[in-house]
């Protein structure tokens, strides 16, 4: 992996040493079902994101690893309250927090760590870090809102469900090569070119993980392959799929959400359709590009090694 092969400080290492070590907050309960979650795994790309950011601009990784921390744990109470409102048994491959400890608890632990993650920021950090952290939790939520309006519709556009992936998952990814920039001093230049790297990445992996949803087995995903059909998420294969206006693929997709189709056999003739109505090679083609433009972004940031590292990021995505 990436992280093992690098000459300084291994990031992936410093950061669950430091949730390990550091993380607690004041509430015992809230604080197990952080951990739990944390415990599950992940690759920890936000965090690493923020240290490689800082890195780029000439900083130290180990000076950010609490604002590398925030980063996740942003992305953790995301999840959990995702997986109420998914009504998701499995997160990761392990039982969701709402499985564990019930809704409310599930709930009341994702806006509490939202609360305890910006009391902390707010503290600690000049501006704009703050109102970047609080303008990415409004993306998010924003995102999120889009794509439940979105569910189900088939006439949904590649360039609305970029707007989605945008705000929902790529905002995040933005934040966290942003506000590592700027907490180690960089130049507005490398900033921008660092948060315009984070957009393009954050909406190729949402690309890559709706890919993922169709192709991949259960093991790998932490949880069931065609969840998102289930849901009826407009994700890009599909988008792009009814797209080619075949007339018969729109009706067997239109008979499979009225149906809530949710047996293994019914999701395969979907996703055998999206495949034959070139959805998944489209797909692939549309993330490529968005790679590219990720990696195109960095160019202000010269030969910094931490460039490399992030178009090597990028490039995993293929």
């Amino acid at each position: 992996m990436l992280h093992r092969a690098r000459r300084g400080p291994d990031l992936y290492a410093l950061v669950e040493e430091y949730f390990r070590s550091a993380f607690a907050t004041d509430n015992e309960l809230i604080t197990e079902a952080i951990r739990r979650m944390l415990a599950a795994g992940g690759k920890r790309l936000r965090p690493r994101f923020t240290l490689l950011a800082a890195e780029a601009v000439g900083g130290r990784a180990e000076e950010h690893l609490r604002l590398a921390a925030f980063m996740e744990l942003i992305h953790v109470a995301t999840l959990i309250h995702d997986d109420v409102v998914d009504g998701a048994e499995t997160r990761r491959g392990v039982n969701a927090t709402a499985v564990d400890f019930g809704n409310r608890i599930s709930v009341l632990a994702g806006d509490y760590l939202f609360a305890w993650i910006f009391k902390n920021v707010t503290a600690s950090y000049q501006h704009p870090v703050p109102h970047v952290l609080s303008s990415t939790l409004a993306d998010i939520t924003d995102g999120e809102v889009l794509q439940l309006k979105a569910l189900g519709d088939l006439d949904t556009t590649l360039a609305a469900y970029v707007e989605v992936a945008a705000k929902k998952t790529a905002s995040l990814f933005a934040a966290s090569t942003e506000c590592g920039a700027l907490a180690a001093g960089g130049s507005p230049f490398a900033v921008r070119a660092l948060r315009d790297f984070g957009t393009a990445y954050g909406i190729a992996f949402q690309m890559r993980d709706d890919l993922l949803d169709l192709t991949a087995d259960e093991a790998t995903l932490g949880k069931p392959v065609g969840n998102d059909l289930r849901e009826q998420k407009m994700t890009v294969p599909l988008v792009l799929a009814l797209e080619a206006g075949d007339r018969e693929f729109r009706a067997a997709v239109e008979r499979f959400f009225a149906d809530g189709g949710g047996e293994p056999e019914r999701v395969a003739e979907v996703v055998a359709g999206i495949g034959a109505q070139g959805g998944l090679v489209k797909t692939e083609a549309v993330l490529a590009g968005y790679v590219e433009r990720a990696k195109q972004s960095l160019a202000p940031l010269g030969t910094a090694p931490a460039r490399a590292e992030l178009a090597a990021l990028a490039d995993a995505l293929l």
